[in-house]
Formats: C-alpha cells, sequence, structure tokens
C-alpha cells in the first residue's frame, strides 16, 4: 500500500527560481578564466544539483586552492549581480505554490544566504520561511540521501510519505536513496532521461505539479 503524501520537500535552484542558467553561464565564464575550460553540458553534468562544497572540492582538484578560491569569490560576486538584475521565478510555480495545500519545505545544497536572497527576490520565500534546509547541515550532500532525510526527520514525516520536486539527476538519485518518491522537473536544464529511474514521474511544466502530487 502506498503512504498518502504528507510532505512536499522541494529543491530550489531550477525548481522554484530559475538561477541554473545564470550558474552554468558563470561557470563557463569562469572556467575559461581561471583555467577549467567547460562547455554548458560539461557544467550540467558536473556541478548541476550538487552542493557547493562538493562543487569547489571538484574545481580545487582541477585548478588548485588559490585559483579555486578565486574562482569562489568571483562566482559569489557575479552570481549576486545577476540575481538582482536577472533572476525570475521558475514558469508556473507560483501557480503551482498558490495550489498546493500540502505541507511543504526546502531542501537544497545551496547555502542559506543564497537561497535568503534568491527565494526573497522573485516573492517565494514567504512560501517556505521557517522550513528551509541546506546541504551545509548534513555531512554528505546529494546524490547521497543525508539532506532529504534531515528534512524530513526535522519536519516531523516519515521519508514514505515525502515526495520530493527535483530538477537534477543528482537530486533524484537522493531521494530514491532516501526511500522517497519524486517529481523530476525536466522544463529547464538537465535532459529528461536523466530523471527517468524507478518511484519518479518526469514532467515539464510546474502547472501540472498540483495534480501530480494527487497521484504520488
Amino acid at each position: 500500500m502506498i503512504t498518502p503524501v504528507e510532505l512536499v520537500i522541494f529543491d530550489c535552484d531550477g525548481v522554484l527560481v530559475d538561477s541554473e542558467r545564470l550558474a552554468v553561464r558563470l561557470f563557463v565564464e569562469l572556467g575559461a578564466e581561471l583555467g577549467w575550460p567547460l562547455s554548458e553540458a560539461e557544467v550540467i553534468e558536473n556541478f548541476i544539483g550538487r552542493s557547493v562544497a562538493s562543487n569547489f572540492d571538484q574545481i580545487t582538484l582541477r585548478v588548485g586552492p588559490d585559483r579555486s578560491a578565486l574562482w569562489r569569490e568571483k562566482f559569489g560576486q557575479l552570481h549576486h549581480e545577476a540575481v538582482e538584475t536577472e533572476l525570475a521565478p521558475v514558469d508556473g510555480i507560483l501557480d503551482a505554490l498558490d495550489a498546493i495545500t500540502l505541507t511543504s519545505c526546502v531542501a537544497s545544497g545551496g547555502t542559506h544566504d543564497t537561497m535568503r536572497r534568491t527565494l526573497g527576490h522573485t516573492g517565494i520565500y514567504r512560501y517556505f520561511e521557517g522550513r528551509i534546509f541546506s546541504a551545509s547541515e548534513v555531512a554528505h550532500g546529494k546524490p547521497a540521501p543525508d539532506l532529504f532525510l534531515h528534512a524530513a526527520k526535522q519536519m516531523g514525516v516519515s521519508p514514505s510519505a515525502c515526495v520530493v520536486v527535483e530538477d537534477s539527476k543528482y537530486g533524484v538519485q537522493a531521494a530514491r536513496a532516501a526511500g522517497m518518491r519524486a517529481l523530476g522537473y525536466a522544463g529547464g536544464l538537465t535532459p529528461a532521461e536523466w530523471l527517468e529511474g524507478p518511484g519518479t514521474t518526469v514532467f515539464d511544466d510546474m502547472r501540472e505539479l498540483p495534480t501530480l502530487l494527487t497521484r504520488a
């Protein structure tokens, strides 16, 4: 028997805010400048969906600690500027959030500071205030299940009663590892086939989300 859904766990970047396009562009620019030339596809493959710490561990191994530190500093500055001038909610997510009545939270590889800024800028923070969890709170980021299990525990809900809304292959892998159902959003940068797998429904329009949750 399938456990009824009690909690919807949202990823942030690429699910709530359309920030991954900005991040990919900046990673390509900084990689070319600091010694690791990357295509957009390579950035999506290697970085999207992982924690900030995990991403910069990769970068440090490739370009060394000094250039990695500079990369992180420049990315922070450029990302802040891009958020202020370009960032928008994911298409259809505000309509979906207004229609969803289930308890929800955010669990993201991003930092709390970044999420306060991106969710605040797009008017989404109010939907989740006090229910936002970061990979900085756990030992291992996605694709490990730690973050989703932590969010479920803090919210007092069994993993089997959780549905995760994700847009990256590492995110849906983490949901499966946590014993949670997943809704894989393929309307962003990640190819739909990267999201497919057991216990996962792939969709490409956020306006479908409230209906999908009734069937999860």
